[in-house]
């Protein structure tokens, strides 16, 4: 039998595969080269989807108990209240989507936040003197469960930890590892109709808590806080400066003998994101309509204020041009290379701005768009300005004037 020796230059399990000679006894046979590296399936599943688990399902699918043949099964266990057909969806609903599907004007993609008269909506139904409301303070989700994950998303990095009520609906351990954020669970007292172990909770806050996570009324528990109660929670929130993700999907869904207190109607300082939709109280869990109610009365989430000062303070920069940001988180600043002969392109003229003053701005040709760079406004702004400073001190240092090559310290 012959036998073939496979030599390969390069090293390593990924090196390239060049020069490859197939040997018989000392004879090369059909030399060649092949290049890059040899092509094989390499799917992976994602790091996210590893961190996601759903304790609920897993526990769930694992029972492989058979229901007694002699009785009918009933399901006491799924929080869909359209199952057995005993709470017939409000004919006015129906009637409503009806006539929006035969209008045939909404069938295209609605804005990313939702449709302003649907905001506007939102906003006109929950809206009082005590937490007013405004179209622009609605983001419309699908379902309830989206407009969770969105406001963990804003509110907590990796890294940091949210506080969750112990018992607590599932998923919101579920979204947060997935993210990369730590879970610490609070404790509810059941001998206390499951109200919340206040000292308990305030003794998890640390410095990488972003926000504590209050379900009113309460899946699994079933319970609804007094008002005197979610002034408590408030009190720590405010003493801790935590903000809160008020998880209240089902809001007025309370016996004669409860009240339920939206918990933005008892604070003017804590921020809240509220949570909620048309799945519980409308009996229409499956058509995925939610919302967040965004209650921050003192801009402590904040507005535009950092994307202002450093628009403001780069528009001052000769050889800069920031446009103006509407959304999100970012600021795009044209550079003037003419002002600034002695950089070939965007790339270097931020490398030398983070040599020579400390400030890391991405190049904007990372986005395709060559001679701009971008500017995160999410810093405190106290970084904001020191960073504009900083970016003014290096654009005095290196602009060259349209006449004479000047530069700004020889125009004053």
């Amino acid at each position: 039998m012959d036998s073939y020796l496979i030599q390969v230059n390069g090293h390593g399990d990924h090196a390239p595969m060049r020069d490859v000679h197939l040997k018989n006894t000392g004879n090369t046979i059909s030399p060649g080269k092949v290049k890059g590296r040899k092509p094989r399936w390499a799917v992976r599943a994602s790091e996210m989807s590893k961190k996601t688990f759903n304790p609920v399902r897993a526990i769930v699918d694992s029972m492989k108990v058979e229901p007694n043949p002699k009785k009918a099964m009933i399901s006491l266990s799924l929080g869909d209240p359209t199952v057995f057909g005993n709470l017939p969806t409000n004919d006015e609903v129906t009637r409503a989507v009806k006539e929006v599907l035969d209008s045939g004007q909404y069938n295209g993609y609605a804005p990313s936040v939702g449709y302003q008269s649907c905001r506007e909506a939102v906003a006109a139904y929950y809206n009082c003197p005590e937490a007013p409301l405004k179209a622009q303070d609605v983001i419309l989700t699908s379902g309830c469960s989206q407009a969770i994950e969105l406001a963990l998303a804003v509110l907590a990095n990796p890294g940091q930890n949210i506080l969750v009520p112990r018992p607590g609906f599932s998923l919101y351990k579920t979204l947060a590892l997935s993210m990369g954020i730590e879970v610490k669970l609070y404790n509810l007292l059941p001998e206390k109709a499951w109200e919340i172990d206040l000292e308990h909770l305030e003794s998890l806050v640390d410095e990488k808590t972003a926000c504590l996570i209050v379900n009113n009324p309460s899946n699994p528990c079933g319970s609804v806080f007094s008002k005197s109660h979610l002034q408590e929670i408030l009190a720590v929130a405010s003493r801790q400066c935590v903000p809160i993700l008020a998880d209240e999907i089902y809001g007025d869904m309370v016996f004669a003998d409860c009240k339920y207190e939206p918990i933005a109607t008892l604070s003017t300082n804590v921020p809240i994101l509220s949570c909620g939709g048309l799945a519980k109280r409308w009996l229409v869990p499956g058509w995925r309509m939610g919302w967040i109610l965004i209650h921050d009365r003192r801009d402590i989430f904040g507005n535009e204020s950092n994307a202002d000062l450093c628009y403001a303070a780069l528009s001052a920069i000769p050889g800069l041009q920031p446009v103006r940001p509407a959304g999100a988180m970012y600021l795009m600043v044209e550079i003037e290379m003419e002002h600034f002969p002695e950089f070939e392109n965007d790339v270097e003229f931020t490398e030398r701005l983070i040599s020579e003053q400390s400030v890391f701005c991405l190049p904007a040709t990372c986005f395709e768009y060559p001679n701009f760079f971008r500017v995160v406004i999410t810093v405190p702004e106290e970084m904001i300005l020191e960073a504009c400073s900083r970016i003014q001190e290096f654009c005095e240092m290196h602009y060259q004037g349209a006449e004479g090559g000047q530069d700004l310290e020889c125009d004053k």
